[in-house]
């Protein structure tokens, strides 16, 4: 009699190859390394917030009023004299929060429904497409706008809005994916031997669609972060005193010729973290494609 052999078992010597090939490939690529650096830096300052030597992002100072910056205040102040660097520091904490948060919403609500759509098919796959085609027809931005309105103005309700907006990107995704892996012949080898519907997926199927979910997630948080600051900027995110880059953004457009550092510093913040979002997901993208490992 043949034996009959597992197909996950017989793939595992493969995976540590084309981890380690994975990883050569992210560190040849500057960029990627550039992008790493840029999140890690981010992602440092805003966990440390609460025990650097900084000022007090929300003390007010009526005698350091819109302060060009100096040794005291190196990022000036603001309109009523708080510290613009310490209110950037901890804006920095909503921001990757936001952005981190919102993404784990959009996975853990779409990633189901798209495996799905891919692995039922039929009218479930009909009923899921369509919704998710309905979603995507309203622009990213405006659907979350609308929902946080609908919620109402506060930080947890902007990330609620845009992990629910940033969804239908993983569904699709997800979905696409999965009917791919289904006409692989390690899943035909795998249900020839009797293994069951979870099974199959949380053993072969959600490993499989892993990398590009992940690739997509880190690009998307780029996206995430540019839409709380739109929120806040718009008064429907993280609300006042508490410092937001957005927030921030929609203060300092009052004092643009007087204070033009009050919108210069968390404009470069933005446009750093943001960049570093897409080059980390591009290089990861790179190094897992699996037609160059």
């Amino acid at each position: 009699m043949t034996a009959v052999v597992d197909p996950q078992v017989a793939a595992d010597p493969i995976l540590p190859k084309r981890k380690s090939r994975a990883w050569a490939k992210f560190r040849k690529s500057p960029s990627a390394l550039l992008g790493g650096v840029l999140v890690i830096f981010f992602v440092v300052v805003a966990v440390l917030a609460p025990v650097l030597p900084i000022a007090d992002p929300i003390a007010t100072d009526w005698g350091a009023v819109r302060k060009a910056p100096s040794a005291e205040h190196p990022f000036g102040t603001d309109e009523i004299g708080r510290d613009v660097l310490a209110r950037m520091i901890w804006g920095a904490q909503a921001s990757l929060l936001a952005g981190v948060v919102s993404v784990l919403i959009a996975v853990a609500l779409g990633v189901p429904l798209g495996v799905i759509a891919g692995y039922r098919k039929g009218w479930t796959d009909a009923a899921i497409s369509r919704v998710t085609e309905a979603l995507l027809a309203a622009p990213f931005l405006i659907l979350a706008i609308a929902l946080a309105a609908f919620l109402g103005p506060s930080l947890t309700n902007a990330m609620i809005a845009i992990g629910v907006s940033a969804m239908p990107i993983f569904i699709r995704l997800s979905r696409g994916q999965t009917m791919s892996v289904m006409t692989e012949d390690y899943v035909e080898s795998a249900r020839a031997i009797g293994v069951g519907h979870l099974a199959l997926i949380w053993r072969y199927i959600l490993p499989n669609i892993f990398p590009p979910i992940l690739v997509q997630a880190t690009l998307t948080i780029a996206t995430a972060i540019i839409a709380e600051a739109s929120l806040s900027f718009l008064g429907l995110g993280q609300q006042p005193p508490a410092p937001s880059w957005g927030s921030m953004l929609n203060t300092a457009k009052n004092f643009l010729e007087q204070a033009p550092w009050m919108a210069l510093y968390p404009g470069i913040a933005i446009f750093l973290v943001v960049l570093g979002f897409n080059l980390l997901g591009d290089g990861l993208r790179d190094a897992l494609d699996p037609r160059d490992n």
